[in-house]
């Protein structure tokens, strides 16, 4: 797969095949712009989990995984299933997700 192609979905959609293991999807009806910014607040958290991890920081390491899980829920990729949600419950999810990231800022 390059990086123009996605990634194979199974057909309900749910979650995409990756190496023969299934991923739970980001859920679909995030608007591009707040998926964007999740997904950049997401590669920083992860970022900042292999900086801790390098220096040996156990604090530092389990900050930044608890931002990588705050990322993943608001992405609809842990948690309640985004498919098991209502409109107004995944609105608040991803909402919600995105002001706490954005207030704490990255680490």
């Amino acid at each position: 797969m390059d990086a123009q192609q996605s990634p194979e979905k199974t057909p309900d959609g749910h979650f995409v095949v990756i190496g023969g293991r299934r991923w739970r999807a980001t859920d679909p009806s995030l608007p591009e712009e707040a998926a964007a910014r999740l997904r950049s607040h997401l590669m920083a958290a992860r970022r900042a989990v292999r900086s801790a991890t390098s220096a040996g920081d156990p604090g530092a390491e389990r900050t930044a995984r608890a931002r990588v899980h705050r990322a993943k829920i608001a992405l609809g990729e842990r948690g309640t299933p985004w498919w098991e949600q209502s409109g107004d419950e995944r609105r608040r999810r991803w909402r919600d997700g995105l002001a706490r990231l954005d207030e704490d800022g990255p680490r």
